[in-house]
């Protein structure tokens, strides 16, 4: 929960937008200004005070304890101007939170954490439990001296610049060791703990059979607890997995029967219809079976090692412009220890990397080439951006990253604003009813199929935009799909022409089917061609959501 305090009517109103957008995460608190700061410190995990930096400096001063527990506080001036992150910005949360109330109330935010100021990531805010001597590791990372990164498991991580050697480290391991001396150790969610128990058997035996289970292996690196689907409400279960702050994933019997295990059962076949629940359900997932089932008077335990999944981010640009790269996209840019794209994309982006991001580049004509390189490199533990404008997953990346791809690696898709959707955008609303996307390339699509696609197109009276209109080697394609949406619809009908659409030398044009010149067309442009509902409206182009289209609008 997020507390409010202010202390003005200016601060107030700026209070209740935050509180109105965010019903369900904040909490009002009115009163003195001194009171409503403790009770707020004291109850929610993160306070966002609209007082002045000095003012609340003051007031939690007094109530500081731990920056691993102390709630993230987010300090908002009087004039709305600036979010400030004041206590917090990692461990609380605050840089998150100032970044989210600065979008929100049109302020700016104000992070003065050292690696946030540079673009590093904080070795706490990735993710894992980490323990060691943070502040010595990240002040290392940050004044450039050598710090090697010693992973023992090839779990994917955000770029950091690290090397083989150094007099710091970043270890990455799932065993149960103490940092050394000026060393971080982070703790992968690696581990999973498949448990089986009788009825009522109580949660201290199951926890104490986990932790000697788990042999020189941390605790803090379980992923999540496991059993059968007859099991799911099991208290002592249940109440396991909520005191070590893991998810329950239960199985069905039946699919329980089928995993091949060392350590087979007749008691669990006969209770629950498999002969292992414990090894069985730890092992569904796959992995490596570090500690076989264990006993004790009312449950069973095993310990799986998951295998280690690269994380692949097909990733859409946009059209070109910054402000239409979406949040998501700079989220997974600024994650990605691997960047893979075409280099003139990689250009438009290379400023939002993180220090130490490992870009591999291409020139154009090798897109099954990238998304190879980025399927690789995934499956080398590393997580990986993989780039595209517009949408990946229209006529860009996606698609030949996931033909590519099996189950051995993570796959996250991030939308983007495409080409059709930025030139409609431009000529008006030319998209409002049914519409299709058609590429006239046919370097990957013979043209036969790209006419039966167009007549189809064009018999279905639909709203159509033409991709990779028109080159110098491909001339002809372009005036051929004219002609067929010709066979079908008045030369009057609007057509909208948007060249390098949202970039800074972009233009447009509405013109109509019989006067378009195809010579004016480039690979650049995208062609949209309305139906026989699509009017031009002050010089905008319209398609309405049906067809009957009233008296007097044109």
């Amino acid at each position: 929960m997020i507390g409010l305090i202010s202390a003005t009517a200016a601060g107030a109103a700026a209070r209740d937008r935050l509180a109105a957008a965010w019903p369900d995460r904040t909490r009002v608190y009115e009163g003195p200004v001194t009171d409503a700061v403790r009770a707020a410190f004291a109850e929610c995990e993160q306070l966002v005070c609209f007082l002045a930096t000095g003012a609340v400096v003051r007031l939690v001063a007094p109530l500081l304890d731990d920056k691993r527990t102390d709630p993230g506080v987010v300090c908002v001036d009087e004039g709305g101007r600036f979010a400030v992150s004041l206590v917090g910005g990692h461990g609380g949360g605050a840089n998150e939170l100032a970044d989210e109330v600065a979008e929100l109330l049109g302020a700016r935010p104000v992070v003065t954490t050292a690696t946030d100021a540079v673009g590093l990531p904080g070795l706490d805010t990735l993710g894992f439990p980490v323990e060691g001597d943070v502040a010595a590791v990240s002040r290392a990372l940050l004044d450039g001296e050598p710090v090697a990164l010693k992973a023992e498991l090839a779990w994917p991580l955000p770029a950091l610049k690290v090397s083989e050697e150094g007099a710091y480290t970043v270890r990455v391991t799932d065993r149960a060791v103490e940092p050394a001396e000026r060393e971080v150790v982070l703790r992968p969610p690696s581990l999973v703990v498949g448990v089986g128990a009788s009825k009522g058997a109580p949660v201290e035996e199951i926890l104490g059979l986990i932790s000697s289970s788990l042999e020189g292996l941390s605790v803090r690196s379980i992923a999540r607890l496991t059993t059968v689907d007859a099991k799911s409400e099991e208290p002592g279960i249940v109440e396991a997995a909520e005191r070590l702050g893991v998810p329950l994933v239960t199985y069905p019997a039946e699919r329980l029967a089928c995993v091949e295990v060392p350590n087979p059962s007749d008691a669990p076949l006969a209770a629950v219809g498999t002969p292992s629940v414990a090894e069985a359900s730890a092992l569904a997932e796959g992995g490596e079976l570090l500690v076989p089932k264990r006993k004790s008077a009312m449950a069973t335990c095993a310990v799986v090692r998951r295998p280690a999944r690269g994380r692949l981010a097909v990733v859409g640009l946009g059209p070109g412009a910054r402000d239409l790269l979406t949040p998501r996209a700079k989220a997974e840019l600024r994650r990605a220890s691997v960047l893979v794209g075409l280099d003139q994309y990689v250009d438009q982006i290379r400023d939002l990397l993180r220090p130490g991001t490992r870009v591999l580049e291409s020139g154009l004509g090798a897109e099954e080439e990238r998304a190879r390189t980025a399927v690789a490199q995934a499956r080398k533990g590393h997580a990986v951006a993989l780039i595209g404008s517009g949408d990946a997953g229209v006529y860009a990346m996606a698609s030949p990253a996931l033909a590519e791809a099996s189950d051995d690696i993570e796959v996250v898709g991030v939308p983007g604003v495409t080409a059709a959707l930025a030139a409609g955008a431009i000529l008006g609303a030319p998209l409002g009813h049914d519409h299709v996307s058609i590429s006239l390339s046919d370097l990957h699509t013979p043209w036969e199929i790209i006419e039966r696609r167009v007549r189809a197109a064009a018999e279905a009276d639909i709203v159509v935009t033409f991709y990779n209109p028109r080159s110098r080697g491909r001339d002809w394609q372009l005036p051929k799909a004219l002609a067929i949406l010709a066979e079908h619809r008045e030369p009057t009908t609007p057509v909208g022409v948007v060249r390098n659409a949202s970039r800074p030398d972009e233009s447009s044009r509405l013109t109509t089917l019989g006067a378009l010149d195809p010579a004016t067309v480039d690979m650049m442009t995208v062609v949209t061609v309305g139906n026989t509902a699509t009017r031009n409206i002050a010089g905008r182009m319209v398609t309405p959501r049906g067809y009957r289209w009233q008296e007097g609008s044109e």
